[in-house]
Formats: structure tokens, sequence, C-alpha cells
């Protein structure tokens, strides 16, 4: 099955569309939404369906195949490989270096991007 729940992607928004996408299936599949083994819509149809470019999506899958939650193979397409079981330092450490990045695409100082954490952690 190459089905997926409505994937929505706002170009408006600060969030490259490959995040988006990347964090959307990410969730369906950490939730139990999409099961292990459930075949993902081939890249040049999934861009097709979302208006945008075969690379903004392959990178979405790339990101998600280095974070084991889908594997790749030649004939077979995409799967998915399973929830990410990783420790939640791990899962931790990959959010971090997600963030970093996108803070830096930004032009943000360390000081502004750690401000803007604290501005939205939820307080106790």
């Amino acid at each position: 099955m190459t089905q997926l729940p409505e994937i929505a992607v706002d170009t408006d928004l600060y969030t490259p569309p490959y995040e988006q996408i990347r964090r959307q299936i990410a969730d369906l599949i950490n939730s139990g939404a999409l099961p292990t083994g459930h075949r993902l819509p081939p890249i040049r149809q999934l861009a097709a369906d979302l208006g945008l470019s075969a690379g903004t999506v392959a990178r979405a899958y790339q990101e998600l195949e280095s974070a084991g939650l889908v594997r790749t193979r030649r004939a077979a397409g995409t799967v998915v490989a399973g929830p990410d079981r990783r420790p939640r330092e791990d899962r931790g450490e990959t959010l971090a270096r997600q963030y970093v990045q996108a803070a830096k695409q930004l032009g943000l100082t360390v000081d502004e991007a750690l401000a803007a954490v604290a501005r939205n952690w939820p307080a106790p």
C-alpha cells in the first residue's frame, strides 16, 4: 500500500518543505498510523501530489532513512522500518542538530536561538 494520510505543506512557513514532510511522516510512523512494512509513495508521485520538486521529497525520505524510520531498497521502494526506538537522549540530539541547522540558516546567533527555545518552553 502506498497511500498516506493527508500530508500538507505550507510554503509560507519558515520551516522548509522537506522538513514539514519529514516531520509529518515521522509523526505518523511514531504514532503507529503508518505500520512497519507500509510502503510510502514513490518520490515522484508524492512530489506531484504536493506540487513540489522530487528533490524536496527525496530530501525528506533521506532524512527519514537517516533516522532509521524508513528503508529504501531498489525495486521495493521506501517502506516504514518502524517507530523510532532510540533512547530519548539520542532522539533529543537529532532534534537539537536539526534546530541548530535551521537557526543557522536563519542567521540566528546562539543567544537568539536559545532565547527562542526559552520563550517556547512550557512552564512546569
